[in-house]
């Protein structure tokens, strides 16, 4: 099987845009959360949200007028993160009309739930108006659930598999999973894969009805998200878009091409909503499966990861997901690997979060260093034990196998694994 690799990277998030901007907000703990005034008109608990800072106007540098008529938001994240990625990966954009088709790259682009903006704020009015004719003529290719990807498929005339992935929490996880497997098999030489949200108040409205928001920080929104802190009082719907480029380590020798870090294995699961596992909460022998999966498929022993990029929302499940990973390396606390949170500097971006968190945690596998989780100084009792192990600040390490894993509700489940490469 073939070996993969990163060669490059995009990034479109609440605190930072750009691979550059992204390190230096999570070496310094730099919030992107915001309280947003619009909430408070529609009467939602919470008010606070991790959005893309100035994204409208940064678009007008990426697009033309003509394009962005038919983009939402999400679809405006795929794009500026997809660009970006293709750039870092020192490939040449190509001609927007005319031009050859590049045969031999495809994309998994995930979304959690699609294009709810344009369907909200355009369709459902004008249908219950009876105006349908008025709807426009770009609805469909803003609503459909490939949008993220087919969008991208065009900008960059790729010619391989261009899908979109959807398992909710877990989608940007299991998209690279998804190319990393379709790379192994010799299917393509390269694969875009991530994953893409949206800002909307339709997004977030199910969770904040659902009580599952954080609740009682809309004067401190950059307090709001606080995993494995024993004051956390939900998560903070997040948005943006975390694209890698994965390919063969044969191809990307050939062009030369700079390489971030080698993908070792992966692995995706359900939890089969049995035995505590429920729509909503992890079955926690699935999770451990998952993870153990995932350590067989690179070939790796439970004491081989240095650093582990939770899930880690915000909620109670928080120390349960820490007790499974304990379960599976059975490590002493004080050897336990570094883990940390990127939600608590971006919120969760629901299906984007796999996406982002990836490309944060390739950073810090690739430039030696791991960002504190913030606002967890109060560290729930739980996990007192590896309080040496969970950073509050930014420290250097010399880490060279990193586990990234996200958890879904549907009661799924993915881990990825990634070797710094030297």
């Amino acid at each position: 099987m073939n070996r993969v690799v990163i060669t490059g990277m995009g990034i479109i998030a609440p605190n930072a845009h750009g691979l550059e901007d992204f390190e230096q907000a999570l070496r310094q703990g730099r919030s992107g959360l915001r309280h947003l005034p619009h909430l408070v008109d529609l009467n939602f608990t919470c008010q606070v949200a991790g959005v893309p800072q100035g994204y409208e106007e940064l678009a007008r540098e990426y697009f033309t007028p003509d394009r962005l008529v038919a983009m939402n938001s999400g679809m405006i994240f795929a794009g500026i993160a997809g660009i970006d990625c293709w750039r870092d990966a020192g490939l040449p954009l190509p001609d927007p009309i005319e031009g050859p088709v590049d045969w031999q790259t495809g994309a998994v682009i995930g979304t959690g739930v699609g294009g709810v903006d344009t369907l909200g704020d355009v369709v459902i009015p004008r249908v219950k108006e009876g105006k349908v004719r008025r709807i426009g003529s770009t609805s469909v290719e803003q609503t459909m659930a490939s949008a993220v990807s087919g969008c991208l498929g065009g900008l960059l005339a790729m010619g391989g598999q261009v899908t979109t992935n959807s398992s909710a929490c877990t989608t940007g996880t299991e998209a690279i999973i998804q190319a990393f497997w379709h790379l192994q098999a010799g299917r393509a030489r390269r694969m875009m894969a991530g994953g893409v949200e949206g800002a909307s108040e339709y997004i977030w409205a199910g969770f904040d009805a659902m009580r599952v928001l954080a609740r009682g920080f809309n004067e401190r929104p950059e307090e709001a998200s606080r995993p494995m802190s024993a004051s956390a009082s939900g998560f903070v719907p997040g948005s943006g878009a975390g694209l890698l480029m994965l390919e063969t380590l044969e191809s990307a020798r050939e062009r030369g091409a700079r390489i971030y870090a080698e993908v070792m294995g992966g692995h995706v699961n359900c939890g089969g909503q049995r035995n505590g596992g429920s729509t909503t909460a992890p079955n926690p022998e699935g999770v451990r499966r998952c993870i153990q999966g995932a350590l067989a498929s690179a070939g790796l022993t439970p004491d081989d990861i240095d650093l582990i990029n939770g899930h880690l929302t915000a909620t109670m499940a928080d120390p349960l997901e820490v007790q499974n990973w304990a379960a599976v390396l059975q490590r002493d606390p004080q050897d336990f690997p570094w883990i940390n949170s990127t939600k608590s500097l971006i919120g969760h971006g629901l299906g984007a979060a796999g996406g982002m968190e990836c490309v944060a945690s390739v950073l810090q596998l690739s430039r030696g260093f791991v960002h504190g989780s913030a606002n967890c100084q109060d560290l729930h009792p739980t996990l007192e034990p590896y309080s040496a192990r969970i950073p509050h600040q930014t420290r250097k390490t010399d880490a060279r196998i990193l586990a990234k894993a996200s958890f879904g509700f549907g009661d799924v489940n993915g881990c990825v694994l990634f070797r710094k490469w030297e």
